[in-house]
């Protein structure tokens, strides 16, 4: 099995060139674990208080779940995955059953952030792309996908959003094995990653 970890700021497309990747392989081949499923329940405080949470610290995600997750994959076993919805900012009562396949894709903002995680990856490729398309990235798919109001969006992303991406993603950049630009509204070139999948696989 090869785990790979796909990480990068909001909004720098790391789901698109995921599902890019996707495409060129076998259905049965790839399955994708998001970070995002792995947000922590906080059932105990009210929407109110759920909504002024900083979601992009690396204290938000249940790292352990996750990390214990990735290893009995590994070890050939189905997983229970958790299942966030983003309208209330709280897991739900669900969850999925994953079973292991021949790659696994890690992708998430914040997964380099967990050593113990971080040495499970067997590929690390960081998506880069500047802050201005990142933005309006991130704000068009939370009024459209998410429920929030523009001024929501724009405020979280001015006062937290930013301050992390200086203080716990751009500097995970070190990490990585590969880097893909992804500035332009343009599809990217993957070319280079999807040789390395290639080549990992035999």
């Amino acid at each position: 099995m090869i785990i790979i970890g796909v990480f990068g700021g909001t909004g720098s497309g790391k789901t698109t060139i995921v599902n890019q990747v996707l495409s060129k392989f076998a259905s049965g081949e790839m399955l994708v674990i998001s970070q995002d499923a792995y947000y922590k329940d906080n059932s105990e405080i009210s929407y109110e208080e759920r909504c002024l949470l900083n979601y992009d610290h690396p204290n938000s995600i249940d790292f352990e779940l996750l990390y214990t997750h990735l290893k009995d994959l590994k070890k050939g076993l189905s997983i229970s995955q958790p299942v966030y919805d983003f309208k209330i900012h709280n897991r739900t009562k669900k969850t999925v059953k994953i079973s292991p396949k021949k790659v696994i894709i890690l992708e998430g903002i914040l997964i380099m952030n967990y050593p113990k995680l971080r040495s499970l990856l067997d590929l690390k490729v960081y998506i880069d792309a500047n802050s201005d398309i990142r933005m309006e990235r991130r704000v068009n798919r939370d009024i459209s996908e998410r429920g929030r109001t523009p001024k929501e969006v724009i405020n979280r992303y001015i006062t937290m959003l930013i301050p992390m991406h200086k203080k716990f993603i751009s500097p995970m950049k070190l990490h990585a094995d590969m880097v893909v630009e992804n500035h332009k509204n343009t599809p990217p070139n993957i070319e280079s990653l999807l040789q390395k999948i290639k080549s990992m696989l035999g």
